[in-house]
């Protein structure tokens, strides 16, 4: 290095260590650089301003959807199917005959007896004369009496069986696809079609036995399913099982609910969102502001400028927020970051929020 730099050199830290030595007797002088300083070292911190607002206690629950009712319906009788009366899908009302059997032997079974019942009849109102006449015993007119009722009983039995090779429905429903075909000899095990009713229909779920003493009859339900999980579904509980699954520990519920556009079907997952309690004046803040400590919780709060801390009870526990039970007012104001730099009777600058 020439001459010419090392005097250059030399002359700045000459300047350096001039500027080291003046700076403070000007700081010293002059207030306004303190003041900025002050503000400068001030740890800036959110907030939000406590509210009071509604909050339901839910509890998130899946279930099952279940016809109102179903039954599969069977001959009793073995028969050659003669006649289908319905098409698959279709509604029916209760009593609508679906499927006809052969019964033509029952059928000349009757006609016999009708023949003999009256013949039968003839009888018993000829033996009745004589009676009237003294003609014959009381004996002889019972004997005609009787014949003639046990044709009637015997057209009765007949006319029964006859019915059986007639299913009918037994409610109004949709009825399901059919496992015969017309001309089939059918047995009392083969299934011949399944009727549902699915207006209302049922939702099935399970609750965990510790909520037992919160859900009742007449609770309501919001529900969601696949096919349509965009739309919310209600229903109300109707029946609740008296026992606690050893098992699982838990608790059977069913609910019903409206279906008149048929949207809902049987055997469908539903998630079901159960409101257990609702709180009209609940106080909720994040739970990041929130502080475990050995024997509870707190919270910093801004007042007058300086950090407070406050310990608070909790209760219900959101996604990212909690209700504090006691500890907080409607109007406080809870410090959310800068939790760990936060100290008793600090200075801060406040960033409020709008919650």
């Amino acid at each position: 290095m020439g001459s010419t730099g090392k005097i250059i050199v030399f002359a700045i830290i000459a300047v350096l260590v001039i500027g080291f030595i003046v700076y403070p007797k000007f700081s010293s002088t002059d207030d306004a650089p303190q003041q900025v300083a002050s503000v400068v070292n001030k740890l800036r911190v959110n907030a939000l301003k406590v509210k009071s607002e509604k909050l339901n206690n839910d509890l998130r629950l899946t279930g099952s959807l279940v016809a109102n009712e179903s039954v599969v319906l069977k001959a009793e009788v073995s028969a050659r199917v003669e006649k289908i009366n319905f098409i698959e899908g279709q509604n029916v009302t209760k009593g609508q005959l679906l499927v006809q059997l052969d019964d033509s032997e029952i059928q000349a079974e009757i006609a016999k007896l009708n023949f003999i019942k009256k013949l039968n009849e003839d009888n018993e109102n000829r033996q009745k004369q004589l009676l009237e006449k003294e003609a014959i015993s009381k004996e002889e007119y019972e004997t005609a009496l009787t014949t003639l009722n046990t044709t009637l009983a015997d057209i009765k039995v007949k006319q029964v069986q006859q019915q059986k090779h007639q299913i009918r429905a037994p409610f109004d429903g949709i009825i399901g696809l059919r496992n015969v075909s017309q001309g089939s000899y059918i047995s009392s095990a083969d299934e011949l079609v399944t009727l549902y009713s699915i207006n209302p229909i049922k939702i099935d779920f399970s609750i965990p036995g510790k909520y037992s003493a919160l859900v009742n009859p007449k609770d309501k339900i919001e529900f969601n399913v696949d096919s349509y999980e965009k739309e919310a579904f209600y229903g109300e509980i109707y029946a609740v099982e008296p026992q606690v699954d050893p098992k699982t520990r838990s608790l059977q519920a069913r609910a019903k609910s409206q279906n008149r556009e048929n949207k809902l079907l049987p055997g469908q997952f539903a998630k079901i969102r159960l409101t257990l309690d609702t709180f009209n004046d609940a106080i909720m803040i994040p739970t990041e502001a929130v502080i475990p400590e050995l024997n509870g919780k707190k919270v910093f709060i801004y007042v007058d400028g300086k950090v407070d801390s406050r310990s608070i009870e909790t209760g219900i526990r959101t996604a990212d927020r909690i209700q504090v039970t006691s500890g907080l007012n409607a109007g406080d104001i809870v410090l959310t970051s800068g939790i760990l730099q936060l100290k008793q009777g600090m200075e801060v600058d406040l960033n409020l929020g709008n919650e």
